[in-house]
């Protein structure tokens, strides 16, 4: 037997007095308890959701956290290595600015004590060469010009 529903109605019957018909306010209060078991549902499908995740993202976390602290060890012993071999690097560094400054100090004494002479000796070389060489162009041409009035003189002679 089909129920009878009176909409907007301004009389609100007893649920006690048994008449069979729902009022507005009944119709009103399923739907709104409709809607709420679906938000519930709603928001337990949500809830279920967002717990899948953090369940994955926290699986995630001990994963990356399992391969970071090995390699957090490995970058450790990688920097004590570098900072060993820094120090060597320091080391000899020093050892060739020790070694710079020795052959400059060196220079500087051979300069003071036997570059002086050296360029009195080298100077003295080539004036000795330059003298030798000049005195040979004389003497060659000398020759030449006592040749020379030879020739002329035995031409001369030899017309006359």
């Amino acid at each position: 037997m089909p129920v009878p529903i009176t909409v907007g109605s301004h009389q609100h019957q007893d649920a006690s007095e048994g008449d069979g018909t729902v009022s507005g306010w009944d119709v009103a209060g399923i739907i709104i308890a409709v809607f709420w078991a679906v938000l519930v549902c709603f928001l337990a499908y949500v809830l279920i959701h967002v717990a899948r995740v953090l369940q994955e993202t926290t699986v995630m976390v001990s994963e990356v956290t399992e391969q970071t602290v090995p390699l957090l060890a490995e970058v450790r012993t990688t920097v004590t290595h570098t900072n060993a071999e820094l120090t060597r690097v320091d080391a000899i560094t020093s050892s060739l600015q020790n070694v710079a400054e020795n052959a400059s100090s060196l220079s500087s004494l051979f300069t003071a004590t036997l570059g002086n002479p050296l360029v009195k000796a080298a100077a003295l070389s080539y004036g000795l060469r330059k003298a030798m060489k000049d005195r040979s162009r004389h003497d060659v041409e000398k020759r030449v010009r006592a040749e020379i009035r030879a020739e002329r003189g035995a031409r001369r002679s030899g017309r006359g």
